[in-house]
């Protein structure tokens, strides 16, 4: 009985969690996922040794997010563009064996 109970509770949090993402605006959505792979790809570039190959895919799945979907991304567009500069910049910088600059 527990576990029927358990299992109910989990599917109310569940269709709450789908409330809640059909309500967020799909922009808003998008560039969370863009963001996470801009930290996938400093997690991957900050370690003592880097993980070029793993760095460049996420760096490149924002990219493609990103470049993608030009004009259709909503106030947060510019931000994301930035991000995506940066993270290429380091990307380079960590691989040429230099700090990334801030």
């Amino acid at each position: 009985m527990a576990d029927s109970a358990e299992e109910e509770e989990i599917r109310a949090e569940l269709a709450g969690v789908q409330r809640q993402l059909l309500e967020a605006p799909p922009e808003v959505v998008v560039a969370n996922h863009a963001f996470g792979m801009f930290q996938l790809a400093a997690l991957h570039l900050s370690q003592e040794r880097p993980d070029f190959v793993a760095a460049r895919l996420a760096i490149d799945g924002m990219g493609a997010l990103v470049e993608g979907l030009a004009g259709r991304l909503g106030d947060v567009e510019a931000d994301l563009q930035d991000g995506l500069a940066q993270i290429r910049l380091a990307f380079v910088q960590v691989q040429a064996g230099g700090a990334p600059t801030g």
